[in-house]
């Protein structure tokens, strides 16, 4: 006797209690990961295996007129589970359930059974579409919201906020914690793909084994790495997913609470980059104090006066003196000690001594630039700073 589909559909919702037990049983034989989750998220793929079976049977029934797969299927799931159960484990059970119930239509449907395998293979396509766009669709989602919290985890940084707040917003994107912090910033550019700049700094960062943050504030992209030495290595290697234009590295922190200091200087050093026309890149806001100081950073002048002036001052054995009257007399070594009527090889060895003390070596072009702007500095401190 021939059947017509909605007689055999009704058989199938009748025999659909059954397929679904018998799908359920076979997934925790066959699948231990299964009987490993929690309790709320095994009673949620009984019900989409449950969705599923009668999914079909409606879609058998009427092919034209059933409604979306996907809705049917994965609406009676949270979107979070997505989250738990991974795309491939998921496309494992939808077959594992297309199997079992395959394996069971003789039993639920006798000589109708073989009418019912073809419009079931088409099914398990559909559904393996739809499965695929669940996926896609909580990927897209999740990443807009990643996207959205690393943005504000940046401009929390900037400005300051709690440390709690900070580290736990970190934490939700993965950052590891350890290691040491710096800050980068750079210019995107006009017309520059801010996407694809944050995609490559993401790639660099993770080639190198890095913790990244970073988010596009205005014209600039912001750059948080973890996990650097005390020298920043490797962060340099990241300068290149910027856009042509400098690039500045801020000090190495401690923590990720403390990148607020790092950052602030990245971002002093970056508005005066184009000062220094040589600048190597990335650059280092401290190579770039005498700009910063100059564009009214009192963070820097203070750092010149302290780290640069004073170290000379205290040095005794008219260790300034020496410096000051070399850089007045245009680096000329027998000048300067004619002026100071002392020989030469004086004042080779109190150049030598200022150096030692300030890291910078006066004969150099760039260092003897942030020597002269550093004893300003110092000479105004009473009445500047």
């Amino acid at each position: 006797m021939t059947r017509s589909r909605a007689q055999i559909a009704q058989r199938l919702t009748r025999a659909s209690g059954a397929l679904s037990s018998a799908a359920l049983s076979r997934m925790e034989d066959d699948m231990p990961w299964v009987t490993q989750l929690p309790a709320e998220d095994r009673s949620f793929i009984g019900l989409i295996v449950q969705a599923g079976i009668k999914s079909f049977i409606d879609w058998y029934r009427n092919p034209e007129g059933a409604a979306a797969i996907r809705a049917e299927v994965f609406g009676v799931a949270p979107r979070e589970m997505a989250g738990e159960i991974t795309l491939e484990q998921t496309v494992a059970m939808v077959r594992l359930s297309i199997i079992v119930v395959d394996e069971n239509l003789e039993d639920a449907l006798g000589e109708d059974a073989e009418s019912v395998r073809g419009p079931l293979n088409r099914y398990a396509r559909e559904i393996a579409f739809a499965t695929a766009e669940v996926y896609a669709r909580y990927a897209e989602q999740r990443g807009a919201w990643d996207a959205r919290l690393e943005a504000l985890v940046v401009d929390s940084l900037l400005r300051g906020e709690a440390e709690e707040t900070i580290s736990s917003r970190a934490s939700a994107l993965g950052w590891d914690g350890s290691g040491k912090v710096l800050v980068m910033a750079g210019r995107l550019g006009e017309g520059g793909n801010s996407a694809g700049s944050l995609d490559d700094v993401r790639r660099l960062a993770r080639e190198h084994r890095l913790d990244c943050l970073c988010a596009v504030q205005g014209d600039r992209l912001v750059v948080v790495l973890g996990g650097v030495d005390r020298q920043g290595r490797p962060a340099a290697s990241v300068a290149a997913a910027f856009a042509d234009g400098p690039v500045v590295v801020g000090p190495v922190v401690g923590s990720l609470t403390d990148a607020r200091i790092s950052a602030d200087a990245a971002q002093s050093g970056l508005r005066v980059a184009a000062g220094w026309a040589d600048a190597p890149r990335p650059v280092h806001a401290d190579d770039l104090l005498p700009e910063r100081a100059l564009a009214g950073d009192r963070s820097a002048r203070a750092t010149l006066v302290e780290q640069v002036h004073d170290p000379l001052a205290g040095a005794g054995g008219s260790v300034l003196e020496t410096v000051d009257a070399y850089l007045a007399h245009g680096s000329s070594i027998e000048a300067t000690a004619r002026t100071l009527f002392v020989h030469a090889n004086t004042v080779r060895y109190r150049l030598r001594r200022a150096a030692e003390l300030t890291g910078l070596t006066p004969s150099d072009a760039r260092d003897s630039y942030t020597l002269r702007i550093a004893l300003t500095l110092g000479r105004l401190a009473g009445v500047e700073l």
